[in-house]
């Protein structure tokens, strides 16, 4: 191999030294991301010193991970580069609920919890009860189907984010739909807040001039035997920034209504006092895909 290499002899070489990677789909994706790298770096021609500060932008966006924060997670989320992905992959199981980000802070394991259960038994403010059924694209209702679901506290914080002061499981739960497919569980109505500014993607907003908030949502995340699995949220209807999520996340169907139901019985039920705010959203599943999904060779070779 010649030393002697300009931008795009170079490009070729690089390309070329991957030509004998056993697994066809890790090539594809190095040789893409070679040129496009190339290319992006021929366009902006950054300066040696412009080159560094970006070294060190995601140096210290790896140094920022920890186990209850993924930074790394949260860069992708406001490039819009997991919305991305989620919507690529949406594209395979278009009569499904739709998926969204995961965002930075499924970090541990939710609590197991009985339907109804109340998921933040620390937060103060306005109770809710959020209800729905779990779906396959037929129609069918999903019996056992597990539903993980986790949120801020109405204050902006998740648990994770404020050892000492909120238990870790707060705003968390773990479900299993029961027969009818069915599940509900009550917690406090979620707000708006910002996503953590306090590290390297905090200092890009802040370069940009972007606000960091997200509006006001719940995750979930829903599994069940021979369905491919879900993640996505119910957002709030009337939240602040539900046209401008700092994340790019929003999607139309999956904004809900939290309305008031005044019927004292259904407060009964629910073991909630009348009147009550509710939250409804039925997700609907999509049979598992058995092809192998793209992500599979790269992650396991490069991880070796």
């Amino acid at each position: 191999m010649t030393t002697d290499l300009g931008p795009e002899t170079l490009t070729a070489a690089v390309i070329d030294s991957f030509k004998n990677t056993p697994d066809e789909r890790l090539k594809t994706v190095l040789e893409s991301l070679t040129r496009h790298l190339h290319g992006f770096v021929r366009e902006v021609a950054p300066s040696i010193e412009e080159w560094e500060t970006a070294i060190d932008f995601l140096t210290a966006t790896g140094q920022k991970c920890d186990d209850v924060r993924q930074e790394f997670i949260l860069l992708s989320d406001v490039l819009g580069v997991s919305m991305m992905v989620e919507t690529i992959n949406d594209e395979e199981t278009p009569d499904a609920t739709d998926s969204t980000v995961l965002g930075p802070f499924h970090m541990v394991e939710s609590p197991e919890r009985t339907l109804g259960e109340n998921i933040s038994p620390e937060s103060e403010g306005e109770v809710c009860v959020v209800r729905g059924r779990i779906l396959s694209v037929t129609g069918d209702p999903v019996p056992g189907a597990r539903i993980d679901v986790w949120q801020a506290n109405t204050k902006g914080f998740y648990d994770v984010q404020q050892p000492g002061i909120q238990s870790i499981g707060n705003g968390r739960g773990l479900f299993t739909a029961d027969d009818n497919g069915e599940f509900f569980f009550r917690s406090v109505v979620p707000s708006y807040y910002p996503i953590p500014t306090d590290g390297p993607v905090g200092s890009l907003l802040n370069a940009t001039a972007r606000h960091p908030y997200r509006p006001a949502h719940i995750h979930f995340i829903v599994a069940a035997p021979g369905f491919k699995e879900l993640t996505t949220h119910i957002f709030v209807g009337d939240s602040d920034y539900i046209d401008s999520d700092a994340v790019f996340a929003v999607k139309h169907s999956l904004v809900k209504p939290f309305t008031t139901n005044p019927d004292p019985e259904a407060a009964a039920a629910f073991e909630v006092a009348s009147p009550f705010v509710e939250g409804v959203i039925d997700i609907v599943l999509h049979p598992a895909l058995h092809h192998r999904t793209p992500h599979d060779a790269t992650t396991k070779e490069i991880a070796r």
